[in-house]
């Protein structure tokens, strides 16, 4: 599977790879349609936070899937995510 990332310092040859990998242990992981937080994410894919953030952001890009990515407060700063599909 392809998938069209972007950026200012995206380049197809040296990226699509590693954030193709990235996004799908993303979403595998966040299959279970569970609430997780991005340490918890990180954790069980062992990839960093602030790339676990961007993908679940892609998630919900209609060429990624358009799924739904729920965010819920939790304390200081700290969210947790929930990635289903419509109305699950």
């Amino acid at each position: 599977m392809t998938y069209r990332f972007d950026g200012s310092d995206y380049q197809p040859e040296r990226d699509n790879s590693r954030l193709t990998g990235q996004i799908l242990r993303i979403y595998e992981f966040m299959s279970d349609k569970k609430w997780h937080t991005l340490h918890e994410i990180a954790e069980n894919t062992g990839d960093a936070e602030a790339s676990i953030s961007a993908q679940l952001r892609n998630l919900r890009k209609d060429r990624f899937g358009k799924f739904n990515v729920q965010r819920e407060y939790i304390k200081a700063g700290l969210y947790k995510y929930k990635v289903t599909k419509d109305q699950e």
